[in-house]
């Protein structure tokens, strides 16, 4: 496990440097803020303030994406793929101000697919805001 990688991947899709709009602009946004707390074998934990009023199930399905490839590294993945299938189950909200915590595990990294899940929960109590699961086709090392 390459822990850099996980760390450059998570930290370079928060950054926004200068003026222009940067490439993939909202997910640098909703990203901006991201802290990796913990990166382990098919772990990776972050967390973030949420600075808004509440969290937009967009901003949700946005980190879940992000932060569940950043697991395929951590299970030896050389790629992060392309999502086939994403769900999310919405059981609270976050208001303004709360610490989120964000844990994705690789539950199974393969030579073709990847199956990842994901935790929202609130720092201060642990209390759970979403449960995802994120499937993604892996391509294959070109032979050429």
């Amino acid at each position: 496990m390459e822990v850099e990688k996980v760390k450059r991947y998570l930290e370079s899709s928060a950054t926004i440097d200068g003026d222009k709009l940067p490439l993939r602009f909202f997910q640098r946004l909703i990203m901006h803020g991201l802290r990796v707390e913990l990166i382990e074998t098919n772990r990776v934990v972050c967390s973030f303030k949420n600075e808004g009023n509440y969290l937009h199930g967009g901003a949700v399905a946005t980190f879940l994406d992000m932060v569940s490839s950043a697991a395929i590294y951590t299970a030896g993945g050389t790629l992060t793929g392309t999502s086939v299938e994403i769900n999310i189950s919405f059981m609270d909200a976050a208001y303004a101000d709360e610490d989120i915590e964000i844990e994705a595990k690789a539950l199974h990294v393969g030579k073709a697919v990847a199956v990842l899940s994901v935790e929202f929960r609130k720092k201060s109590t642990g209390k759970i805001i979403a449960q995802g699961r994120h499937t993604k086709y892996l391509p294959l090392p070109s032979k050429m």
